[in-house]
């Protein structure tokens, strides 16, 4: 019915382009939080391992915990670890990423209970994201604290907020400048010398002279950059396709899907696709905003999606009931969909349902 085809030798690809781009002494971490951003993080992270990653990182303890029970030996990096999962995650042997005080305080409490020493451990800041990360006027607290025996300081990172944005950035400057801040900090007083990241994909490409010992990519694995002309260098992993489940004959003037959303202005054909926005395609696609593929020509979406189906309308294009339809792919981008409705590749990829059958393609 619906299937979402995910070709490893575009992974490959992605992996050699992002490597061309940094030194060959500098790491990479493979980022497959949110299921691979809506792939399938299992055979992304064998995939990513098989290829010489360095690091793997997830973002919750939980999705690190099934990389292990699916054989994964590979470093795993927990962006966000919980409170309530410090326990689980020491003894599936994750790496936390903490990001307050109170967080590495109850860390260091399991690890004194467990009498654990040198756990590995990475420290984010605060520059400018104002999400998650230690304030700059924390710095000295967290170098004291850090030169504990219960700790091992991997590495020292943050995150840019508009890594994308087209040079000079005000924002990138200023938080570039406070990181550099803060590795000086940690180059006079750590004991031993962590590696410090703050580029993710966007920032691998905008600004390579930045790359310090590690960079993070998540998304550009998948093919995307945030920008049209590193997106080309890249392919799209994934392709979703649909099937048509009914065609019919709609008369001028009659309506089309809830709340009478589109009204035909002639006599049209329209059919019906299985999938909806409990699949991951958002009401935001309805109304004519975005179009599917059917025999190579366009078929714009006509009223409100539905929780489990859709209507194009596919007047003029010769197709029958079971004909394969494609969403997004290899020749129509997921981030061109994506702008259709006002949103991203990110969401519109990990948002695609468990209900859509993944299918692996090595």
């Amino acid at each position: 019915m619906n299937t979402l085809h995910l070709h490893l030798t575009h992974l490959d690809h992605n992996y050699k382009i992002i490597r061309d781009q940094i030194h060959d002494s500098t790491q990479c971490i493979g980022v497959i939080k949110a299921n691979a951003y809506g792939g399938d993080a299992i055979y992304f992270a064998k995939r990513l391992e098989l290829l010489g990653i360095d690091k793997l990182a997830v973002a919750y303890t939980e999705e690190g915990i099934q990389l292990r029970k699916q054989g994964i030996k590979t470093p795993i990096m927990v962006f966000y670890p919980q409170m309530d999962s410090l326990r689980t995650l020491i003894a599936a042997d994750l790496e936390p990423c903490l990001y307050s005080k109170k967080l590495l305080k109850s860390f260091k409490d399991h690890l004194d209970k467990m009498g654990i020493e040198q756990y590995p451990i990475h420290i984010k800041y605060n520059t400018g994201l104002n999400r998650v990360g230690f304030p700059l006027d924390h710095i000295q607290w967290v170098l004291e604290k850090t030169q504990l025996s219960q700790f091992k300081l991997e590495s020292v990172y943050s995150h840019l907020a508009a890594s994308e944005e087209e040079r000079p950035s005000k924002q990138c400057s200023l938080q570039i400048s406070h990181f550099e801040k803060i590795r000086k900090k940690h180059i006079e007083t750590s004991r031993t010398l962590p590696k410090f990241h703050l580029l993710n994909s966007s920032g691998i490409f905008n600004y390579p002279e930045f790359q310090y010992d590690i960079v993070r990519c998540g998304i550009a694995f998948h093919g995307f950059a945030n920008k049209l002309e590193w997106d080309n260098l890249l392919k799209p992993v994934a392709v979703l396709k649909s099937k048509i489940s009914q065609l019919h004959q709609v008369e001028e003037g009659a309506s089309v899907g809830y709340d009478n959303g589109w009204i035909a202005p002639e006599a049209v054909t329209i059919a019906a696709l299985p999938i909806g926005h409990a699949d991951g395609i958002g009401r935001h696609f309805g109304h004519s905003r975005t179009s599917v593929s059917i025999h190579q020509q366009e078929a714009p979406i006509v009223g409100n999606i539905c929780m489990d189906m859709l209507m194009v309308n596919v007047t003029g294009i010769n197709c029958k009931e079971g004909d394969e339809v494609t969403f997004f792919g290899l020749n129509k981008s997921a981030n061109s969909i994506a702008e259709s409705g006002n949103t991203i590749s990110y969401e519109l990829l990990a948002g695609i349902g468990p209900r859509v059958k993944r299918i692996v393609h090595s």
